[in-house]
């Protein structure tokens, strides 16, 4: 049986993957609908080897429609969702408007499957912001074994996460290094990003933190568990897809590096590339276009009484939005649809 899938963004970084990966992973569909603002009307996309024109979401009509995939932003999620959601076609959204909200779930499928059930409060599912959907992939398998207590995370983040914008200017700002008469300014990020670190992602909040950082600890809470501590230092870095993150983890229980290696070897989602040798671990471009989450460096922390040291590097246009995405649609189609 084949479902009805609409793509609203269609035309964005994002929206582009999920097309793909719904391809990729010969989602079901009957029938795809790419939908974009009125400026991109008529835009072809691809989708698997099909062509597609985008239509309208504005004078779009989701009545009959199974399932619709958002990913254009929160001000527009918010016109446009519960008018979908209205109809009985699930909302699966990107965005951070409903993440917060405790009548929506907030899915990771490896991490919390069992919430798709309180999709039926509003029929809208939230999608988790990027740097967090990685690392709760890697955390859960532990905090089943040995309860995780307290979580440090740096972020090491790629431009793409910033949008289109954000990629254009790495690489305007890279050739203008070479190139006399050429340079390009700050306009996306706070500062030059080219051959630079920003530690500054989103807006800064009155404790000092910016809001990517609390994202990670809300996010982080709802999904896996409320009691965990998280504090997070979220950085832009100039790499153009791949988020990369080295997290510390104290446990409530003892737990061996070589047994955490096991674990991670044996948990969905993950793939540990952990060899103590140069080349023994992976980066960002390693991970570009791959499912999976990747898991390097695993150590013993002593420094603490029961912690462990990680590097966890994913796609963040895949794991970390498009393809959890549609990871959380085949939940839906194999738990809700199919039993009808």
């Amino acid at each position: 049986m084949g479902y009805r899938v609409a793509v609203a963004g269609a035309t964005g970084n994002v929206g582009r993957e999920m097309l793909n990966i719904l391809a990729e992973r010969q989602f079901p569909v009957d029938e795809v609908a790419a939908l974009a603002s009125r400026k991109s009307l008529g835009t072809e996309v691809s989708f698997g080897d099909k062509t597609l024109k985008t239509k309208d979401l504005d004078t779009f009509d989701f009545e009959g429609w199974d399932i619709a995939l958002f990913a254009i932003g929160s001000e527009a999620t918010k016109q446009y969702a519960p008018r979908a959601a209205q109809t009985g076609c699930l909302v699966i959204d990107n965005s951070s408007l409903y993440r917060y909200d405790p009548a929506v779930p907030l899915i990771v499928p490896e991490v919390n499957a069992d919430a798709i059930d309180g999709y039926r409060n509003k029929m809208i599912i939230a999608n988790p912001n990027c740097s967090t959907a990685q690392m709760v992939v890697a955390l859960k398998p532990l905090h089943e074994r040995a309860r995780i207590k307290r979580v440090v995370v740096s972020t090491y983040q790629s431009v793409s996460g910033a949008g289109k914008g954000g990629i254009d200017e790495l690489w305007d700002q890279t050739k203008g290094m070479y190139v006399p008469g050429q340079e390009v300014g700050a306009s996306e990020f706070t500062k030059q990003i080219a051959f630079n670190v920003i530690p500054h992602i989103d807006v800064f909040m009155e404790d000092g933190s910016t809001k990517e950082e609390w994202k990670m600890v809300a996010e982080t809470k709802k999904i896996v568990d409320t009691s965990i501590k998280v504090t997070a230092t979220c950085v832009r870095v100039p790499v153009f897809v791949g988020h990369s993150e080295a997290i510390n983890i104290e446990f409530e229980e003892f737990l061996d590096e070589e047994e955490a290696r096991d674990i991670l070897r044996q948990s969905p989602g993950i793939l540990v590339v952990d060899k103590r040798e140069d080349g023994g671990y992976v980066t960002p471009v390693e991970c570009v276009g791959d499912f999976a989450t990747f898991i390097s460096r695993i150590r013993q922390d002593s420094t603490v009484e029961n912690g462990l040291n990680i590097w966890c590097v994913s796609d963040n246009l895949r794991k970390g939005a498009a393809l959890n995405a549609v990871q959380i649609a085949e939940l839906y189609g194999n738990r809700v649809l199919q039993k009808g």
